[in-house]
Protein backbone atom coordinates (compact mmCIF):
# COMPACT_ATOMS: atom_id res chain seq x y z
CA UNK A 1 0.00 0.00 0.00
CA UNK A 2 1.63 3.24 -0.96
CA UNK A 3 -0.62 5.63 0.56
CA UNK A 4 -3.35 5.30 3.58
CA UNK A 5 -5.54 8.64 3.96
CA UNK A 6 -7.00 8.80 7.70
CA UNK A 7 -9.94 10.87 8.27
CA UNK A 8 -11.34 10.84 12.39
CA UNK A 9 -14.78 12.13 11.84
CA UNK A 10 -17.74 13.12 14.28
CA UNK A 11 -21.71 13.98 12.43
CA UNK A 12 -20.55 15.09 8.95
CA UNK A 13 -23.26 13.33 7.02
CA UNK A 14 -23.45 15.97 4.66
CA UNK A 15 -19.62 16.35 4.15
CA UNK A 16 -18.91 12.43 3.75
CA UNK A 17 -20.09 11.76 0.37
CA UNK A 18 -18.28 15.15 -1.36
CA UNK A 19 -15.40 14.23 0.84
CA UNK A 20 -15.38 10.63 -1.27
CA UNK A 21 -15.84 12.09 -4.18
CA UNK A 22 -13.37 14.73 -4.27
CA UNK A 23 -10.22 12.42 -2.76
CA UNK A 24 -11.39 9.09 -5.27
CA UNK A 25 -10.87 11.47 -7.74
CA UNK A 26 -7.41 13.19 -6.81
CA UNK A 27 -6.08 9.77 -5.53
CA UNK A 28 -6.39 7.93 -8.94
CA UNK A 29 -4.79 10.61 -10.90
CA UNK A 30 -1.83 9.83 -8.94
CA UNK A 31 -1.83 6.49 -10.20
CA UNK A 32 -0.49 4.94 -6.40
CA UNK A 33 -2.09 2.39 -4.22
CA UNK A 34 -4.29 3.58 -1.59
CA UNK A 35 -6.59 3.47 0.81
CA UNK A 36 -9.21 5.58 2.78
CA UNK A 37 -9.46 4.76 6.66
CA UNK A 38 -12.34 6.67 8.16
CA UNK A 39 -12.72 6.92 11.66
CA UNK A 40 -15.93 7.39 12.92
CA UNK A 41 -15.72 8.79 16.54
CA UNK A 42 -19.22 7.97 17.85
CA UNK A 43 -21.60 9.68 15.44
CA UNK A 44 -25.22 10.20 16.50
CA UNK A 45 -26.59 10.93 13.08
CA UNK A 46 -26.27 9.08 9.86
CA UNK A 47 -22.30 9.12 9.07
CA UNK A 48 -21.55 5.34 9.81
CA UNK A 49 -24.44 4.27 7.77
CA UNK A 50 -23.16 6.27 4.58
CA UNK A 51 -19.88 5.35 5.42
CA UNK A 52 -20.93 1.43 5.29
CA UNK A 53 -22.85 2.09 1.98
CA UNK A 54 -19.39 3.37 0.26
CA UNK A 55 -17.43 0.74 1.41
CA UNK A 56 -19.61 -2.02 -0.17
CA UNK A 57 -18.59 0.10 -3.02
CA UNK A 58 -15.48 0.66 -3.19
CA UNK A 59 -12.99 -1.63 -1.74
CA UNK A 60 -10.61 1.20 -1.47
CA UNK A 61 -12.51 2.12 2.12
CA UNK A 62 -11.96 0.75 5.73
CA UNK A 63 -14.00 2.65 8.28
CA UNK A 64 -13.37 2.10 11.58
CA UNK A 65 -16.17 2.68 14.50
CA UNK A 66 -15.60 4.04 17.60
CA UNK A 67 -17.96 2.54 20.32
CA UNK A 68 -18.45 6.30 21.76
CA UNK A 69 -17.24 9.51 20.82
CA UNK A 70 -13.08 9.60 22.50
CA UNK A 71 -11.92 12.93 21.01
CA UNK A 72 -10.10 13.47 17.99
CA UNK A 73 -6.75 12.26 19.06
CA UNK A 74 -7.73 9.06 19.96
CA UNK A 75 -9.65 8.22 16.58
CA UNK A 76 -6.66 9.36 14.53
CA UNK A 77 -4.38 7.06 16.81
CA UNK A 78 -6.95 4.40 15.54
CA UNK A 79 -6.78 5.18 12.01
CA UNK A 80 -2.86 5.01 12.03
CA UNK A 81 -3.14 2.07 13.97
CA UNK A 82 -5.57 0.48 11.16
CA UNK A 83 -3.31 2.44 8.10
CA UNK A 84 -1.26 0.11 5.89
CA UNK A 85 0.31 2.73 3.70
CA UNK A 86 3.53 3.38 3.59
CA UNK A 87 3.01 6.96 3.62
CA UNK A 88 0.26 7.98 5.77
CA UNK A 89 -1.78 11.45 5.68
CA UNK A 90 -4.26 12.47 8.12
CA UNK A 91 -7.21 15.37 7.49
CA UNK A 92 -10.25 16.60 8.68
CA UNK A 93 -13.70 15.56 6.96
CA UNK A 94 -15.45 19.00 7.36
CA UNK A 95 -14.47 20.13 3.79
CA UNK A 96 -12.29 22.72 4.77
CA UNK A 97 -9.14 20.62 4.38
CA UNK A 98 -8.59 20.24 0.13
CA UNK A 99 -8.05 16.83 -1.01
CA UNK A 100 -6.51 18.24 -3.95
CA UNK A 101 -3.29 19.21 -1.66
CA UNK A 102 -2.90 15.40 -1.24
CA UNK A 103 -0.33 15.47 -4.05
CA UNK A 104 1.57 18.16 -2.79
CA UNK A 105 2.17 16.65 0.20
CA UNK A 106 3.45 13.51 -1.48
CA UNK A 107 5.86 15.12 -3.63
CA UNK A 108 7.28 16.94 -0.63
CA UNK A 109 7.66 13.71 1.11
CA UNK A 110 9.21 12.01 -2.34
CA UNK A 111 11.71 15.03 -2.09
CA UNK A 112 13.38 13.45 1.33
CA UNK A 113 10.92 14.85 3.78
CA UNK A 114 9.83 12.72 6.73
CA UNK A 115 7.07 14.90 7.88
CA UNK A 116 4.89 17.52 5.52
CA UNK A 117 2.66 19.90 7.40
CA UNK A 118 -0.07 21.84 6.01
CA UNK A 119 -0.32 25.97 6.51
CA UNK A 120 -3.60 27.55 5.98
CA UNK A 121 -2.78 30.48 4.65
CA UNK A 122 -5.89 32.02 3.86
CA UNK A 123 -7.76 30.59 6.38
CA UNK A 124 -11.61 30.78 6.10
CA UNK A 125 -13.08 30.74 9.97
CA UNK A 126 -14.33 33.71 11.93
CA UNK A 127 -11.29 35.80 13.34
CA UNK A 128 -11.76 37.01 16.59
CA UNK A 129 -13.25 33.13 17.56
CA UNK A 130 -10.82 31.55 15.95
CA UNK A 131 -7.55 33.27 14.13
CA UNK A 132 -6.69 35.25 16.44
CA UNK A 133 -6.41 32.63 19.62
CA UNK A 134 -4.77 30.04 16.91
CA UNK A 135 -2.70 32.86 15.76
CA UNK A 136 -1.22 33.46 19.62
CA UNK A 137 -1.49 29.63 20.37
CA UNK A 138 1.08 28.66 17.32
CA UNK A 139 3.38 31.49 18.55
CA UNK A 140 3.56 30.03 22.18
CA UNK A 141 3.54 26.77 20.48
CA UNK A 142 6.73 27.71 18.51
CA UNK A 143 8.56 29.48 21.49
CA UNK A 144 8.30 26.75 23.59
CA UNK A 145 9.31 23.89 21.68
CA UNK A 146 11.55 24.95 19.92
CA UNK A 147 9.66 24.02 16.36
CA UNK A 148 8.59 27.20 14.72
CA UNK A 149 5.54 26.16 12.32
CA UNK A 150 2.89 29.06 11.33
CA UNK A 151 -0.38 26.74 11.79
CA UNK A 152 -0.12 23.45 14.43
CA UNK A 153 -3.82 23.44 14.53
CA UNK A 154 -3.90 21.99 10.68
CA UNK A 155 -5.04 18.15 10.27
CA UNK A 156 -3.88 17.92 6.75
CA UNK A 157 0.11 16.38 7.37
CA UNK A 158 1.29 13.64 5.89
CA UNK A 159 3.78 11.38 7.56
CA UNK A 160 6.39 8.51 6.41
CA UNK A 161 4.97 5.40 8.15
CA UNK A 162 8.19 4.67 10.36
CA UNK A 163 7.33 8.00 11.89
CA UNK A 164 4.21 7.97 13.10
CA UNK A 165 4.66 4.46 14.30
CA UNK A 166 7.12 5.59 16.79
CA UNK A 167 4.65 8.27 18.18
CA UNK A 168 1.91 7.55 21.02
CA UNK A 169 -0.83 9.99 21.27
CA UNK A 170 -2.46 10.80 24.28
CA UNK A 171 -5.49 13.02 25.42
CA UNK A 172 -5.69 15.95 22.85
CA UNK A 173 -2.03 15.71 21.88
CA UNK A 174 -2.79 15.00 17.94
CA UNK A 175 -1.32 19.12 17.54
CA UNK A 176 1.33 18.51 18.85
CA UNK A 177 2.52 15.80 16.23
CA UNK A 178 5.26 18.22 14.81
CA UNK A 179 7.11 19.19 18.25
CA UNK A 180 7.21 15.29 19.35
CA UNK A 181 8.40 14.12 16.15
CA UNK A 182 11.05 16.83 16.53
CA UNK A 183 12.31 14.92 19.69
CA UNK A 184 13.27 11.77 17.10
CA UNK A 185 14.82 14.01 15.19
CA UNK A 186 12.25 14.13 12.25
CA UNK A 187 12.69 16.43 9.33
CA UNK A 188 9.86 18.48 9.29
CA UNK A 189 8.75 20.89 5.98
CA UNK A 190 5.95 23.25 5.94
CA UNK A 191 3.55 24.41 2.81
CA UNK A 192 0.88 26.24 2.43
CA UNK A 193 -2.25 24.43 1.41
CA UNK A 194 -5.85 25.69 0.37
CA UNK A 195 -8.39 26.17 2.96
CA UNK A 196 -12.01 26.36 2.72
CA UNK A 197 -15.15 27.40 4.60
CA UNK A 198 -17.46 25.27 5.93
CA UNK A 199 -20.17 24.07 3.81
CA UNK A 200 -22.15 21.52 6.35
CA UNK A 201 -22.50 20.96 9.98
CA UNK A 202 -20.99 23.05 12.66
CA UNK A 203 -17.23 23.36 14.13
CA UNK A 204 -16.46 20.61 17.04
CA UNK A 205 -13.70 24.05 18.23
CA UNK A 206 -14.35 27.01 20.08
CA UNK A 207 -12.22 29.23 22.49
CA UNK A 208 -12.95 27.01 25.38
CA UNK A 209 -10.28 24.71 24.31
CA UNK A 210 -7.39 27.10 25.35
CA UNK A 211 -7.08 26.37 28.24
CA UNK A 212 -6.52 21.94 27.41
CA UNK A 213 -3.99 23.57 24.74
CA UNK A 214 -1.88 25.15 27.48
CA UNK A 215 -1.89 22.61 29.70
CA UNK A 216 -0.80 20.43 26.61
CA UNK A 217 2.11 22.56 25.90
CA UNK A 218 3.09 22.16 29.36
CA UNK A 219 2.83 18.11 29.25
CA UNK A 220 4.54 18.36 25.93
CA UNK A 221 7.43 20.65 26.57
CA UNK A 222 8.19 18.64 29.86
CA UNK A 223 8.20 15.13 27.43
CA UNK A 224 10.24 16.71 25.10
CA UNK A 225 13.00 18.24 27.55
CA UNK A 226 12.99 16.02 30.65
CA UNK A 227 11.09 12.52 29.63
CA UNK A 228 14.36 11.17 30.57
CA UNK A 229 16.15 13.37 32.96
CA UNK A 230 13.28 14.67 35.65
CA UNK A 231 15.54 15.24 38.32
CA UNK A 232 16.80 17.72 36.16
CA UNK A 233 13.75 20.14 36.11
CA UNK A 234 12.00 18.97 39.57
CA UNK A 235 15.88 19.27 41.03
CA UNK A 236 16.53 22.97 39.93
CA UNK A 237 13.35 23.94 41.12
CA UNK A 238 13.85 22.02 44.74
CA UNK A 239 17.54 23.67 44.61
CA UNK A 240 16.41 27.00 44.16
CA UNK A 241 13.59 26.97 46.77
CA UNK A 242 15.81 25.07 49.62
CA UNK A 243 19.07 27.69 48.78
CA UNK A 244 16.55 30.90 48.63
CA UNK A 245 14.99 29.29 51.83
CA UNK A 246 18.43 28.52 53.93
CA UNK A 247 19.80 31.80 53.20
CA UNK A 248 16.47 33.35 54.63
CA UNK A 249 17.35 31.04 57.58
CA UNK A 250 20.98 32.13 58.05
CA UNK A 251 20.07 35.87 57.85
CA UNK A 252 17.54 35.17 60.61
CA UNK A 253 19.72 33.45 62.37
CA UNK A 254 22.46 36.24 62.58
CA UNK A 255 19.75 38.73 63.30
CA UNK A 256 18.64 36.91 66.29
CA UNK A 257 21.90 35.84 67.62
CA UNK A 258 24.43 39.30 66.72
CA UNK A 259 21.62 42.01 67.15
CA UNK A 260 18.69 40.15 69.64
CA UNK A 261 16.21 40.53 67.25
CA UNK A 262 13.14 38.52 68.30
CA UNK A 263 12.01 35.60 65.54
CA UNK A 264 8.38 34.79 67.16
CA UNK A 265 6.54 37.70 65.06
CA UNK A 266 8.47 37.17 61.54
CA UNK A 267 6.21 35.80 59.23
CA UNK A 268 9.90 35.45 57.25
CA UNK A 269 10.90 32.91 59.42
CA UNK A 270 8.03 30.48 58.57
CA UNK A 271 8.48 31.52 54.84
CA UNK A 272 11.80 30.39 55.44
CA UNK A 273 11.16 26.85 56.34
CA UNK A 274 8.63 26.11 54.01
CA UNK A 275 10.84 26.95 51.32
CA UNK A 276 13.55 24.73 53.08
CA UNK A 277 10.90 22.08 53.20
CA UNK A 278 9.20 22.80 49.53
CA UNK A 279 13.00 22.31 48.19
CA UNK A 280 13.62 18.72 49.70
CA UNK A 281 10.23 18.01 48.17
CA UNK A 282 11.24 18.73 44.70
CA UNK A 283 14.57 17.15 45.36
CA UNK A 284 12.43 13.61 46.17
CA UNK A 285 10.10 14.45 43.61
CA UNK A 286 12.64 14.48 41.06
CA UNK A 287 14.36 11.31 42.23
CA UNK A 288 11.30 9.32 41.92
CA UNK A 289 10.42 10.48 39.02
CA UNK A 290 13.91 9.31 37.49
CA UNK A 291 13.08 5.87 38.70
CA UNK A 292 9.53 6.30 36.98
CA UNK A 293 11.14 7.10 33.92
CA UNK A 294 13.43 4.26 34.15
CA UNK A 295 11.06 1.86 34.82
CA UNK A 296 8.51 2.93 31.89
CA UNK A 297 11.36 3.22 29.61
CA UNK A 298 12.91 -0.87 30.46
CA UNK A 299 9.39 -2.20 30.66
CA UNK A 300 8.28 -1.50 27.95
CA UNK A 301 11.73 -1.56 25.85
CA UNK A 302 11.01 2.01 24.61
CA UNK A 303 14.19 3.46 23.29
CA UNK A 304 16.10 6.57 23.74
CA UNK A 305 16.99 7.62 20.39
CA UNK A 306 15.69 6.59 16.92
CA UNK A 307 17.51 4.97 13.87
CA UNK A 308 17.30 6.84 10.55
CA UNK A 309 18.70 3.99 8.32
CA UNK A 310 22.10 2.11 8.85
CA UNK A 311 24.92 2.15 6.61
CA UNK A 312 27.27 -0.74 5.42
CA UNK A 313 25.35 -3.53 7.90
CA UNK A 314 23.58 -6.78 6.48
Amino acid sequence: MDVSVVIPLLNEEKNIPILYDELTETLQKTGLEYELVFVDDGSTESSLQILEGLQQKDSHLCVVSLRKNFGQTAAMTAGFDMAEGDIIIAMDADLQNDPADIPMLLEKINEGVDMVTGWRYNRQDPFFSRRLPSKIANRIISWATGVHLHDYGCTLKAFRRDVIENIKLYGEMHRFIPAIASAMGVSIAEVKVNHRSRRFGTSKYGISRTLRVILDLITVKFLLNYSTRPIHVFGTIGFISGSVGMLMAIVLTFQRQVYGIPLSDRPLLLLAVLLIFVGVQFVTIGLVAEMLARTYHESQNKPTYYVRRIIGRE
